[in-house]
Formats: structure tokens, sequence, C-alpha cells
């Protein structure tokens, strides 16, 4: 008798553009690597919030840009190695600063794991049209804030209500124009090396 369970459709999946170089142990390491230096390059774009401990930076978009370029795995090691570096003393957070101690901090884990996510969707190629990579881009800030957003009420000792306000609010505008770069950048991309698929 035949079973009634159907079976288990294959999720297809994508190359994202870091899978263009060619595959070695040396790629690897070099993507990881320019990821987090691109992200600290990125951070060191900051203008300051008036009222608030975190800062309007470029790493953000940078940390989604380098999850969608490298996949979930890299993007994650990239942005994990810049968070270690940064807690073991390197000035590449944003402002020049280092450490954990930041009420900002937060927002860094959140954007490792918001990298592995927008890598993930990227390799199911999320990243091939204007509007699947918007959605890619707010689902990444989401997790960013999803994390940061406590972290930052936790370490200021700001209420919900308070965090929301001074680590979330003044930062949709800004988080709309990068959602807006990324839309154009990674489809655009995929055109220019003829991997539309």
């Amino acid at each position: 008798m035949a079973s009634a369970v159907p079976a288990a459709s294959a999720v297809r999946t994508h190359p994202v553009l870091a899978d263009l170089i060619p595959a070695s142990r040396l790629r690897d390491v070099a993507l990881v690597t320019g990821g987090a230096v691109l992200t600290g390059l990125a951070a060191q774009l900051s203008v300051p919030v008036p009222g608030s401990p975190v800062p309007v930076t470029g790493q953000t978009f940078a940390a989604l840009l380098v999850g969608t370029a490298l996949g979930a795995r890299r993007g994650f090691l990239a942005l994990a190695l810049y968070a270690v570096a940064g807690v073991a003393g390197v000035p590449w957070f944003a402002e020049g600063s280092s450490g954990a101690a930041a009420p900002s901090f937060g927002y860094i884990l959140g954007m490792a794991l918001a990298s592995a996510l927008v890598g993930a969707l990227a390799r199911r190629g999320a990243d091939r049209s204007v509007w699947r990579m918007a959605g890619v881009m707010v689902a990444g800030s989401a997790v960013t804030y999803a994390v940061g957003v406590p972290y930052l009420a936790l370490a200021a000792h700001l209420t919900t209500g308070q965090a929301v306000a001074l680590g979330l609010t003044p930062y949709l505008i800004g988080d709309a124009l990068k959602a807006a770069l990324a839309m154009g950048a990674l489809p655009a991309a995929w055109k220019l090396v003829g991997r539309r698929g």
C-alpha cells in the first residue's frame, strides 16, 4: 500500500555572490576577514543621535550586505570576527570604540545573527530581485533590533518604551534608505555578472 505522506520537497538553493570566486580555504578566510574589515570601516561612518547612546552608522548596512554576498556561514563568521576583535580591543566599532561595555553592543550581536539570516535568504535567491531584496533588508534589520533594543534597555537601565524611543524609532528613516540602496545594489550585481536565476 502506498504511503499517504507526501515526499518533502527540496528547497532550491542558489549561489551567493562570493561563490563566483573559485573555491578554496584561502578564499573563505579572505572573504570572512574582508567582511569584518568592511563592517569595521563602515562603522566609522557615524553620526551621533541627540539623546541616544546609539549613533547612526554604516555598519548595519555593511553587515547585511556582507551576509547577503557571503552566505549564512561566512557572513556570520565575518560578523563574529568583527565582534570578537572589537571586544579584544580593535577600535573599529562606531566612533573608533572597542569593548563590550557600550550599551550599543547588542546591535553588534544582532548583526551577526542578521547576517546569517540574510545569507540564508540569499542562498534561496532572495538577492536576485528588487522586492525580495527589500524583504531581506527588513528581516535583517528586524533581527538586529530584536537583539539590540533589549540589550540597550538592560545596559542603560531603560524601560522598553524608552529603549524603543532611543534605539529604534530614530533609525527607521535611515534603514529605509539603506534598504533602497540594497534593493538596487544586489540585483544589479547579479545582472552585471550575468547570473540571474
